[in-house]
């Protein structure tokens, strides 16, 4: 037994002394140091990528409902709900379980320009409450505005552990096409 132990330590000492000086497995082994480190970059830019998706997607569908909206004189309930289900579509095919959109018909009066709501319909989300302010650049005597917010909450499917939602809002503004206010039957 002892006289294999100097036999054992002198093969492993020359096997890692060859290590050391030869340069023949150099690059797996940084190859295996490095790897790691890109698979968790790469993951992260999954998510980043599928994030800044998500929150133009949020955008688009905002502009939809508003542009959908703003088209009649009066929309029925059925117009309001297909509106809502285009932009609910505009996030395919990400998970639209967290989609919510808030539809507000403003009015602005006739001498004063200030703004009064004409109806509201809110979607799974809670209503904006500084709707005023935002419509405030957009004041003009007799006009109106639609004004639809929608919001997203992002899931990232990789860095969850580090991140765990993104919450998205978007607030699209339109101009009745055919009337200065869009009314609700």
């Amino acid at each position: 037994m002892s006289l294999k132990m100097p036999a054992l330590k002198i093969k492993i000492s020359g096997f890692l002394s060859r290590w050391i000086k030869e340069e023949d497995a150099l690059a797996g082994t940084e190859a295996a140091m490095i790897f790691p480190v890109m698979l968790v970059l790469f993951l992260g830019l999954f998510d980043v990528g599928n994030g800044i998706l998500a929150n133009q997607k949020t955008i688009r569908a905002s502009q939809i409902v508003a542009d959908l909206v703003a088209r009649k004189n009066v929309v029925s309930g059925t117009d309001v709900n297909e509106a809502v289900i285009a932009g609910e579509l505009a996030f395919e095919p990400l998970d639209k379980s967290t989609y919510g959109v808030d539809i507000i018909s403003i009015r602005f009066d006739d001498d004063t320009a200030d703004p009064q709501i004409v109806w509201r319909d809110t979607r799974n989300m809670s209503p904006i409450p500084d709707v005023f302010d935002r419509v405030d650049a957009l004041k003009l005597p007799g006009e109106g505005v639609v004004v639809v917010a929608v919001t997203y909450s992002f899931e990232p499917v990789f860095s969850g552990f580090v991140v765990d939602t993104f919450n998205m809002m978007e607030v699209g503004f339109s101009r009745g096409r055919s009337s200065p206010v869009v009314n609700h039957e």
